[in-house]
């Protein structure tokens, strides 16, 4: 499963007209910037769910993904609670021009891949976890400089509860 970042514009209008009605005009920020979980001021982990703009994700954060090939948001939550992914690595592409579908893909899996084994505790081809990448989109990358891959895994067979950190299998 592989899931771009993008921003869907048509959504935000109506999305702040219902914030203003509902909840006055910080919701409008909060709302606009994605930023509508609440992490722990120390440890920076997400202590209760809430929308999250994909590009405000954390090392560590976890979330409930959406089956859209392109996202803005995704549901984070805390790890403790049952969830659908985790995040294990982030990293950015260099600066440049957008070098297509294919490059971002083959950068996310020469990223993701090496360092699934030191976060889960086996081997990708020896796991029975999965892992997808969130990448930038040529619309991202031209618009919003976005150049970060987020690396995700996630068991197929189940919601998770927990970290995979370490889990070994």
């Amino acid at each position: 499963m592989t899931t771009a970042r993008s921003i869907r514009f048509a959504v935000v209008p109506i999305a702040a007209l219902l914030a203003l009605v509902l909840g006055g005009c910080s919701a409008i920020t909060d709302l606009l910037a994605g930023q509508n979980v609440t992490r722990d001021s120390d440890t920076q982990e997400v202590t209760e769910a809430g929308d999250a703009d994909v590009f405000s994700l954390q090392l560590g954060d976890c979330f409930n993904d959406e089956s859209a090939s392109e996202i803005s948001e995704v549901l984070a939550v805390p790890c403790a609670e049952a969830h659908d992914n985790e995040i294990y690595f982030l990293f950015d592409m260099p600066d440049g021009e957008y070098p297509g579908e294919d490059a971002v893909m083959a950068a996310a899996e020469a990223g993701c891949l090496p360092t699934f084994e030191a976060f889960v505790g086996v081997a990708y081809d020896s796991s029975e976890l999965e892992w997808f990448p969130l990448t930038p989109t040529a619309s991202g990358w031209d618009e919003l400089g976005d150049r970060e891959i987020v690396c995700a895994v996630f068991d197929p067979a189940a919601l998770v509860t927990g970290t995979l950190a370490g889990v070994a299998r």
